[in-house]
């Protein structure tokens, strides 16, 4: 999670909403990202949705079934379902997002009888510094 903090941090350097996703596989960093959504001008451009296009491109298969993903904020729908799609076996977490988490708060997508893969889910890893760096950002900004 401290590699995630570290592309969160890089996100809001760039004026990102800082936000930050690490990949691995069998102890190795595979992908390592921050959101990009502003510097794209892409809406989709959601750190665990870059992490898994270019983990998939790394390795060579869209499925990710021996890979844990770490994000320092808790998934959207958007996020939740790629995540899914791409059959990773753990998710690890760090704050909550109470207004727009697909995980444990919203539409709790894992939770759903459509959903096609369920991850490991840990919440709550490296949660204090990922969420003072969401709410230092947005103070700024305010």
């Amino acid at each position: 999670m401290d590699v995630a903090l570290e592309a969160a941090r890089a996100a809001a350097a760039a004026g990102e909403v800082p936000v930050g996703c690490v990949i691995v596989r069998n102890g190795d960093i595979v992908a390592r990202t921050g959101n990009r959504t502003l510097t794209d001008r892409d809406p989709t451009a959601h750190a665990e949705l870059l992490a898994i296009r270019q983990a998939a491109a790394i390795l060579g298969s869209e499925r990710l079934t021996d890979c844990d993903l770490y994000v320092t904020l808790e998934p959207c729908t958007m996020c939740a379902a790629a995540i899914s799609f791409a059959r990773v076996r753990r998710l690890y977490y760090g704050a909550a997002d109470p207004k727009g988490g697909a995980v444990e708060s919203g539409v709790r997508f894992f939770s759903q009888p459509t959903c096609h893969h369920r991850p490991d889910i840990y919440g709550g890893i490296g949660e204090s510094e990922a969420a003072a760096l969401l709410r230092d950002f947005f103070k700024e900004r305010r």
